[in-house]
């Protein structure tokens, strides 16, 4: 495993020296589920590479994106979840080929007691989530759809490295939470205007 992405986020060696000797590396597929809604914590994933997508789930199905978690980065749900035995109130799923490095829950106190830098490295990312949690808000409250779609397909590029991204109109739909029929106008839309270019389930900016 790679720590360079771990330690550059904490700055300290000492502590992913020691997460590696307690954690457990896995890696997954695009697409592949990590944890589910109502399900369980028992460990904490700090991702070493690749990405995962955070959504919310409502009782009707239907999903939001609220926000990425990348290399070095941890999910602060999870984590405040597993110290208090708590189930997820999210669904993570993995954006591309993603591995993690799983803490058990019952090693947080100790994180917490020999290696300060832990609680700095989870109030970091608590913060970091919160201005994510925020910026769904605000976009949700006070923007139009075009522009929010506008900002999700620009977020996904640059979290690819790519002016393109692979996605369906459905799972656009989805992640944005709303109908597919509104999702492909906007888009069409986007595409007269010389802003997108649109392909057999590809979206280019342009």
């Amino acid at each position: 495993m790679e720590l360079n992405d771990i330690v550059e986020f904490t700055t300290s060696l000492r502590m992913s020296e020691k997460l590696k000797e307690i954690g457990t590396s896995k890696v997954f597929k695009e697409g592949d589920v990590i944890i589910n809604d109502h399900a369980y914590i028992k460990s904490i994933p700090i991702v070493t590479s690749g990405s995962i997508k955070i959504l919310r789930t409502d009782d009707d199905g239907r999903e939001i994106l609220l926000y990425y978690i990348k290399a070095g980065e941890s999910c602060i749900m999870s984590f405040l979840g597993g110290l208090h035995q708590d189930t997820s109130k999210v669904k993570a799923i993995a954006e591309e080929e993603t591995e993690i490095l799983f803490i058990p829950t019952d090693k947080i106190s100790m994180l917490i007691r020999e290696y300060p830098e832990w609680l700095d490295y989870i109030f970091r990312l608590y913060h970091k989530r919160f201005e994510e949690l925020l910026e769904v808000v605000n976009a949700i409250a006070f923007k139009k759809m075009d522009e929010r779609m506008l900002n999700f397909i620009k977020k996904k590029a640059e979290l690819n490295k790519t002016h393109s991204i692979s996605i369906t109109h459905e799972q656009l739909a989805n992640e944005l939470g709303t109908a597919r029929v509104v999702i492909s106008r906007l888009l069409k839309q986007l595409e007269i205007e010389g802003i997108v270019l649109l392909g057999r389930n590809k979206i280019t900016l342009v």
